[in-house]
This record gives structure tokens, C-alpha cells and sequence, in this order.
């Protein structure tokens, strides 16, 4: 099939029998066709003929042939020839695209720009037309896809709720250079992102935040699949033999491994970052995207990030999470008469003295009641959190506290020194430098000898 366009000139009858010339840039397979269909007008080839000849219906023989005898030649022409595309984008469309990319959004990898253009500017184009278009102009995607190590994909589990990842990621995410940690969790049958909590560090207080986002909203997970920080897990710990385990000896728990272990959640510690490489995979996601969205919303402290998670979360979670193969959620929800405050917290013990006051982190606190039920020597449990401050638990009752001034401690009087008498060599013919030295009696002390030896007091 040649597609190089001829000039055809052809002589047209109109209706008032006058002749004229007129001239259409057709293509080799344009003029077969003319000259098959004009064969068809002049009844040398019958429409079932015509039709063979060119691989087409007879309807649409017949629909060509009025064509031409209505139109003339130029109905044999495709109507889309010279014709942009309806989806076509304009030279300023382009200009404003590429714009856009080198000022604005100049640190968004490709697939997410294209999901800001369609949501703040209003410009609806396929992420391939946008690879196409900024590959062209020489913009490089901030997120290069690089061959990595193939590691053994886990299958993901079959409810969601079975098994939850988390995990900090150190990140400047308010777009300064300085580094904060966002504390995240992950369902691992889902991919949805239960909560997230941005701190100065990566702390114990960051991780009960997060999990207080993620049991609200979601309810108790099974599990918890985490690395061997400090926060999870005590350094060093020995697995317990079994006459201890027998004996009913427990691992000593960190505050954290407490709190879960009072809502029944197991956590697991994961021996390699790939282990938990779906809350790995998060991290690059939101590390690309999560900055960006922090600074087109102007925000830039911390306080501000938390509170936008939530109105975040919802769209990212429509966007990456998918649906588990078992619809049954392994979520359990929190009994309405549990305090959630009073789980993630620090628990410690102290012990009360005769005015009700314990000391905790160097300063004296008192319990604030009437008539507490805790008695003076009473052990009682110490909850401590950002939110509430210092409280203390006895027997189910917890007691908010106030500061006092601790008592200062009576001095002990201070005995006066001994004096030191210089020492007192002995003289050269002392018995003790003797070698052979011996006590000898006398013949006249036997009877004395033999009195002791005898008597009943000796041997009382």
C-alpha cells in the first residue's frame, strides 16, 4: 500500500450539466478505491464485486457510492485526515506543563505530578503523555526506578487486622533540612495505612500516638511485625528454658511490649529490613510524595503535619490500599470500659508514704483525694503521658496527683573523729618474733588445769 499523496484531477458534472476541474490529494489506496467505485457507478463491477475488491461490506459500498455521486471524489477521503486529535495537547498546554514541572512541583516524580496538575490546576493528561512530554524536554523523573536485588515475596496475609507493620522513618518531611521522625503503621493484607504521628525523634511516646490513630480508627490488631529496637523489645534478652517458663518466669517487657501486652497484641521482631518490606516500600512512597503535600497545604510544624494526617490518609488509602482476600476483618474493637489513655502510657511502681506521696522522675508528688482508698505504704502504679501528665492506679482506681515540695532530709549529727594515737612498734625481744614461741605452765598450775577441765561450767 503506497501513502504517498497524488494529485488526482477529475472532471465533475453538477446538476445544471456544467463541467469543472477540481483537485484532491488522494493516496495510491484513496484512488483504487475512487477507481473501483466509480466502476461500480458505470456498472462494469457489481456491488458484491466491488466489495471483494476492497476487503469491505456491501452496505458500505453502496454508502460509498452515494458518496460520490452526492459529493464528488472527496467523499472517498477519510474525514479525519489533517484533522488533529480530539486529545491532542496544545503547544501552550505543553509550555504550561513543563512550566509547572521545573517551578512548582519540581520535586514530584512523574506519576504524582500528574495528579497534581488534575487536582490544584485542573489539567486532566496521562501520566504516559506526561512522560512522553517532559522526557522530551529533558527532565529527568526525581524517582528513577534502578534494578534492585530480588528478595522472596511474602504472600500478604489473608484478613486485615492479622498482622500489622510499623515502623519510624527519620525524614526532613516539613521540607527543611532538619530531620524529623514519622512513625507509621501498616496493614500487611491491605496495604492501608492505619496512622501516622511526625515527632521531633523516634520515641515511645511517637509509637503509643500512632497507635492510639490506629486503634481508634481500625480497632486491636493480632499482631505486630517490628524491628529489635530498644521501644519493642529488651537488648539482650535470653530465651527463658523451660523449668523457668514451668516455674512461671516471664521476659521482662519494655513499656511498650506492656502496653500491647495489656491489649492482647503480640509483636514479633523482624530480623531484616526486608522482613517488613511493605512499611520499607511506604517509606519511599511518602518520602516522594508527603512533602509536597505538606507544602502545598503551607504547613510547617509539627502540630500542623498531625493534624493533616487524617484528611491525608483517606485519599492516599483510596489510592494504594486493596481489597484482602478474606473480607472478614481480624480487628477487635476496644471495650467502652477500657481507657486507651491509661494503656499507652508509662507505668512504673512506687510506694506511698504516711502522706500519700511518691516521687517520680526526681520530683514528690500527692495524690489529690479526700479520702483515697490507697492506704499509706501502699504500692500503687505511676502512669505517665504527655497528654494527662503524672496519675497513680490502686486496685482499678486511678487518683490525678499534684506537685508538692519534697521534705528535706534530717541531717544525722556528725560524730566527732577519734584520735589517732601514733602505733607502737614492740620491742626487738617481743615473744611475737619469735618463731617457736609457746605459753608453758608450771607444775603448780596443774591442779588448776585439772579444776577447769572439770568443772560444769566449762561446758555450758
Amino acid at each position: 500500500m503506497c501513502l504517498l499523496s497524488d494529485i488526482v484531477t477529475l472532471r465533475v458534472f453538477s446538476e445544471n450539466v456544467t463541467m469543472r476541474e477540481e483537485q484532491y490529494h488522494l493516496t495510491q489506496k484513496e484512488i483504487m478505491k475512487l477507481q473501483i467505485i466509480t466502476q461500480a457507478l458505470d456498472g462494469t463491477l457489481t456491488v458484491r464485486q466491488a466489495a471483494e475488491l476492497l476487503s469491505l461490506s456491501e452496505r458500505q459500498v453502496k454508502r460509498l457510492k452515494k458518496g460520490v455521486t452526492l459529493e464528488g471524489p472527496s467523499s472517498v477521503i477519510h474525514k479525519n485526515k489533517n484533522r488533529s486529535p480530539a486529545h491532542v495537547l496544545l503547544e501552550t498546554t505543553k509550555k504550561k506543563i513543563i512550566a509547572l514541572k521545573e517551578t512548582k512541583y519540581e520535586k514530584a516524580n512523574f506519576s504524582h505530578f500528574t495528579e497534581l496538575l488534575a487536582e490544584h490546576e485542573g489539567l486532566v493528561v496521562s501520566r504516559s503523555s506526561i512522560q512522553r512530554l517532559l522526557t522530551e524536554a529533558g527532565i529527568k523523573s526525581p524517582k528513577r526506578h534502578r534494578k534492585r536485588k530480588l528478595h522472596h515475596r511474602r504472600k500478604r496475609k489473608e484478613k486485615a487486622g492479622l498482622l500489622v507493620q510499623i515502623d519510624a522513618s527519620p525524614y526532613p518531611w516539613l521540607g527543611e533540612k532538619e530531620r524529623y521522625s514519622l512513625h507509621g503503621a501498616i496493614d500487611d493484607a491491605t496495604g492501608t495505612v492505619l496512622g501516622l504521628y511526625l515527632s521531633r525523634n523516634e520515641c515511645l511516646n511517637g509509637y503509643f500516638e500512632m497507635m492510639r490513630v490506629a486503634i481508634t480508627d481500625y480497632g486491636i490488631p493480632v499482631q505486630l511485625y517490628a524491628d529489635k529496637h530498644a521501644i519493642f523489645f529488651v537488648p539482650k534478652r535470653k530465651d527463658l528454658s523451660l523449668d523457668e517458663q514451668l516455674a512461671g518466669k516471664v521476659d521482662k517487657l519494655t513499656q511498650f511490649g506492656r502496653a500491647m501486652d495489656e491489649l492482647g497484641v503480640r509483636i514479633i521482631p523482624a530480623n531484616t529490613p526486608q522482613a517488613k518490606g511493605r512499611i520499607e516500600r511506604l517509606w519511599e512512597t511518602l518520602q516522594s510524595r508527603l512533602p509536597i503535600e505538606l507544602q502545598l497545604a503551607k504547613i510547617d510544624t509539627v502540630e500542623a503535619a498531625n493534624a493533616f494526617f487524617p484528611e491525608f490518609l483517606v485519599k492516599f488509602n483510596r489510592q494504594f490500599a486493596v481489597k484482602p482476600l478474606d473480607p472478614d476483618s481480624a480487628f477487635s474493637a476496644l471495650d467502652r470500659s477500657i481507657n486507651l489513655d491509661y494503656i499507652l502510657c508509662i507505668k512504673e511502681e512506687r510506694k506511698l508514704d504516711g502522706n500519700h506521696t511518691f516521687s517520680f522522675k526526681g520530683l514528690a508528688y500527692q495524690l489529690n483525694a479526700k479520702n483515697p482508698v490507697a492506704p499509706p505504704r501502699a504500692r500503687v502504679s505511676v502512669l505517665y503521658n504527655p497528654k494527662f501528665g503524672v496519675m497513680a492506679a490502686y486496685q482499678g482506681q486511678v487518683y490525678p496527683t499534684i506537685s508538692v515540695v519534697a521534705t528535706a532530709v534530717k541531717q544525722q549529727p556528725v560524730k566527732p573523729e577519734r584520735p589517732k594515737f601514733p602505733p607502737v612498734k614492740p620491742a626487738s625481744d617481743h615473744p611475737w618474733y619469735s618463731a617457736n614461741s609457746a605459753v608453758f605452765y608450771d607444775q603448780s598450775d596443774s591442779e588448776i588445769l585439772e579444776a577447769l577441765f572439770n568443772s560444769t561450767l566449762a561446758w555450758r
